[in-house]
């Protein structure tokens, strides 16, 4: 549609109303914003919030994404990331098995391509790559979430399949995963699967949550 993000690329496109799997409705993602500059909140204030627990560490190797409208923007916690030292990388989509990796968020141009969802990333470049494995902290856009770290996402799984060697270890190590949401997308409870990665905590204009999820206590 043209319009740009504080990334300064392309957004994704606008998504619309989603439904749990037990038929229970959360609003448009468009929604979300609106409703949180109403009680004005901003990503700044969840900046804060996530400081304040001393994250993310100095040096550490960080993703963020590239937010669609709607999605909560991760601008503000890159920023308190970079004044800590830390290396910053957003998803690139892998052409088999649906597979992902992180490329820099500070790759040359020339790295840069809209990938099969038309949403920029820093693909370009083989070598600029890191593993999903190789990262401290991941902030994961979603729909909706709950307080067990149960996330509902746009389908594709991508998250899932990229970190669900994290289901195998005895105890929750690296990376951990934080989900971005807007308070109004916790839902009571979301059916999850046997292969679904919980979240370590989700960070909401408000709150820093430590989902509750046996992978999270061993944290």
């Amino acid at each position: 549609d043209g319009s740009t993000s504080t990334f300064g690329a392309p957004q994704a496109d606008t998504f619309t109303t989603t439904k749990l799997p037990e038929g229970k409705a959360i609003a448009a993602p468009a929604e979300f914003r609106e409703a949180s500059a109403a009680k004005a909140y901003t990503a700044e204030s969840a900046a804060r919030l996530l400081a304040s627990a001393s994250l993310p560490r100095p040096g550490a190797r960080i993703a963020a994404y590239v937010p669609g409208d709607g999605e909560f923007d991760p601008s503000p916690l890159i920023a308190v990331a970079r004044e800590r030292g830390c290396s910053i990388h957003v998803p690139v989509l892998k052409r088999r098995a649906h597979g992902m990796a992180f490329g820099p968020l500070d790759a040359p141009s020339r790295a840069w391509r809209p990938n099969r969802y038309g949403i920029p990333e820093p693909g370009g470049i083989a070598s600029l790559l890191r593993r999903p494995m190789d990262l401290d902290l991941v902030l994961v856009p979603l729909v909706a979430f709950d307080a067990q770290g149960h996330r509902l996402g746009m389908g594709a799984g991508y998250y899932d399949r990229a970190f669900s060697f994290l289901l195998r270890r005895r105890c929750w190590q690296r990376p951990r995963l934080l989900g971005l949401a807007f308070d109004a997308q916790e839902a009571p409870s979301i059916p999850s699967a046997a292969w679904d990665v919980p979240l370590w905590g989700v960070l909401t204009e408000t709150r820093l949550i430590r989902c509750r999820t046996p992978l999270a206590a061993t944290a």
